[in-house]
């Protein structure tokens, strides 16, 4: 019998399944480990939280599958939200759906919009799932290095991605982008932003950019979407998580709306 699948093999080792493994193995040692791995609080979720999802899980409606976009009152509340954050207008009914996590949503992005041999750029460094979604479907990844000399240069990315795209073959279908990036945590400007839709528009390329750290910053200058951008609409698509707040309001506007 076959031990080995076509799409498995193609996939490199996991590396949080490997860290796992690693502090599982020094555990077994008696070593003491301080754990800066995956993002898991250590603290509860808070009273208001708990007490919402309970009262929620007795109600006999909610005990059933969901709509497969996200019921309409969440993505409402999302439309609300990105428009007071952003600045950007989204239909609810048309340009927002709702996944288990960014991770889900770009996986079933991946396998929506890949063929078998279609080429793909990916940063690197970053995080898994931008590789991996469109290696299990049969896509081709050309790294783009994300970092010269230690930081994040906008003017040098955009030249490294234009080479990309020119000595390429096939033409690439998608550039994936990750700001606030995981790990390195470079951010991008809206200046690049504008640039990068430009250049995507030339070469009739998809932007998949992954917003999942957009609440996490520590002065007065968040982070931007690419979605700011005119007709970025047309060529884009941003997975984003509504980290601050998140229970608080999107699951009570939804429990309210639905």
């Amino acid at each position: 019998m076959r031990e080995e699948f076509y799409r498995i093999k193609r996939l490199p080792p996991y590396i949080f399944s490997e860290i796992n493994t690693l502090k599982e193995n020094l555990r077994r040692d008696n070593v003491d480990i301080i754990d800066f791995g995956m993002g898991n609080p250590d603290i509860d979720a808070g009273k208001h939280i708990v007490n919402k999802l309970i009262e929620t899980a007795v109600k006999t409606k909610v005990h059933r599958y969901s709509a497969s976009r996200g019921i309409p009152g969440l993505r409402r509340a999302k439309a609300k939200y990105y428009e007071r954050r952003f600045g950007v207008s989204l239909d609810p009914e048309t340009e927002i759906i709702t996944t288990l996590g960014s991770k889900e949503g770009l996986a079933n992005l991946a396998s929506a919009i890949t063929a078998p041999g279609d080429l793909i750029l990916v940063p690197n460094p970053t995080y898994p799932i931008h590789a991996y979604g469109f290696m299990i479907t049969g896509g081709t990844i050309r790294h783009i290095p994300s970092l010269a000399k230690g930081i994040f240069d906008a003017e040098d990315y955009l030249k490294t991605l234009s080479r990309a795209v020119l000595h390429s073959i096939p033409k690439p279908i998608a550039i994936v982008i990750s700001f606030p990036s995981n790990p390195t945590a470079q951010l991008c400007d809206l200046n690049f932003c504008k640039e990068l839709v430009k250049f995507a528009q030339k070469y009739s390329i998809w932007i998949l950019s992954d917003l999942a750290y957009a609440e996490i910053y520590f002065d007065n200058n968040p982070p931007p979407s690419i979605l700011e951008i005119d007709g970025a609409k047309d060529i884009a698509v941003a997975v984003y998580i509504h980290v601050k707040n998140f229970l608080h309001g999107w699951l009570a506007s939804w429990f309210r709306s639905s």
